[in-house]
């Protein structure tokens, strides 16, 4: 398999499983907590902080663990000039891979619970206060995965990414999704979890202004890049040894 090749992989399985971690803690907080809708994000952001961290910490030395597109358009936009980042091709293929991931996830999800694999889901949440949320929320996500990167603390990057988004289930009033792909498989799940289509595409556009936003603080904050700048983790070219090369 091509070195290509396994970061896709890495990055359709890394997507799969984050969404099925979110939709199926939140579909178990439904039927463990029926009556109590702040035990259900608890037990829903709970389980969502320990899930993203460990996918990060496994599949990061492969793809860089991007797992959102919001994150690989930055990493696109950020090394465009240097050409240490993603490709457009490499860029392309990320998101595909993403995309697909979520919906798998959201299938695997739905089975699992003995649910119909594919739905639809009817919770609708394209307020204006939604969409603010959003876009602070992935803004802030980039900020918090560029600064690591920058100042060389890419290895923080499990235990902070997952916190952040911890942090941000509360004191967003989206619940902080963060992430077109993520939003894309929600919409496969009529649960405590998922999203109308009707209320996806602005989500997804609040979650690209929002990362857009992050990336201009960052180039204020941290205007130069650091000689071994990585997102989200560290990751070589090859099966062997860490190279400094950045292909995340």
């Amino acid at each position: 398999m091509t070195h290509l090749a396994r970061r896709l992989l890495a990055e359709f399985v890394g997507t799969a499983m984050l969404v099925a971690v979110v939709i199926g803690s939140g579909i178990a907080a439904q039927q463990l907590s029926p009556n109590d809708t702040g035990l259900q994000l608890l037990e829903n952001s709970t389980a969502t902080v320990f899930g993203l961290a460990i996918l990060i910490l496994a599949l990061g030395p492969v793809s860089g663990a991007h797992f959102n597109p919001a994150v690989s358009l930055v990493d696109w936009l950020a090394h465009r000039r240097d050409h240490s980042g993603l490709t457009v091709g490499q860029l392309i293929a990320y998101i595909v891979a993403q995309i697909a991931g979520a919906g798998g996830g959201a299938v695997l999800a739905n089975i699992m619970y003995g649910l119909a694999p594919v739905q639809i889901s009817t919770h609708n949440r394209a307020t204006i206060g939604h969409l603010l949320g959003e876009v602070i929320a992935t803004a802030g996500l980039i900020v918090v995965i560029f600064a690591l990167a920058r100042t060389r603390r890419a290895s923080l990057s499990a235990a902070a990414v997952g916190a952040y988004i911890g942090s941000a289930y509360w004191f967003t009033s989206s619940t902080s999704f963060a992430n077109p792909a993520v939003t894309i498989g929600r919409i496969y799940s009529d649960t405590f979890a998922g999203i109308a289509p009707s209320s996806a595409p602005g989500f997804i556009a609040a979650q690209v202004l929002g990362a857009l936003l992050g990336l201009a603080l960052i180039g204020l904050l941290y205007p130069r890049l650091a000689d071994d700048e990585e997102v989200i983790v560290s990751h070589g070219d090859s099966g062997g040894p860490r190279s400094p090369m950045r292909e995340s």
